[in-house]
């Protein structure tokens, strides 16, 4: 009987898609999935909103409860990346500490950092979360009455203000690898 070779299991990498809301993670994020999952299998699409709902609908909108959601989230795509899982988030979790913690955690990280300014995001205003901060209605959003931490060191900067299309910001996601 043949010796079996052992065999060192891959790590998946995990594409960190990060900004303000409305800055165009979801969209992104999901050509991304798109393309890569016709190149090859086990990857996953994780939605900042969708997880939320999945693994953070006990949290609500405050400092210390956005950076719960945060790990929470950078801990499930650790988890997944260790079983060779490519995983694609798109999540606001402005937080340094997230950011630190899945560098010193995840052997394939990908932060990209979707740098919109806030008067295009105002305008596009897609959840009407600008709209309703400034007239009083809610609170603790992200860059308006709540501080952001922006990223240090992203792996990729976009300026996501409309000029580039989706298709060129995902061509430039696909050559960090």
């Amino acid at each position: 009987m043949e010796k079996q070779e052992k065999r060192t299991p891959r790590q998946g990498t995990v594409y960190w898609i990060t900004g303000l809301s409305g800055a165009g993670k979801t969209t992104i994020a999901s050509l991304l999935y798109k393309e890569l999952i016709r190149e090859k299998e086990g990857i996953v699409l994780l939605d900042g909103d969708e997880l939320r709902k999945t693994v953070a609908g006990d949290l609500g909108y405050t400092y210390s409860e956005r950076l719960e959601a945060a790990m929470r989230y950078a801990r499930l795509s650790a988890m997944l990346a260790k079983q060779g899982i490519t995983v694609i988030i798109g999540t606001i979790s402005m937080f340094d500490q997230v950011r630190d913690w899945n560098r010193e955690n995840i052997l394939s990280y990908c932060e990209v950092y979707l740098e919109v300014p806030i008067e295009v995001l105002q305008a596009r205003n897609q959840k009407s979360l600008y709209s309703n901060v400034k007239a009083g209605q809610i609170k603790n959003v992200v860059g308006m009455d709540m501080d952001i931490e922006e990223p240090k060191h992203p792996d990729i900067i976009i300026c996501n203000d409309g000029a580039l299309t989706v298709e060129a910001c995902v061509e430039i996601i696909k050559g960090w690898a």
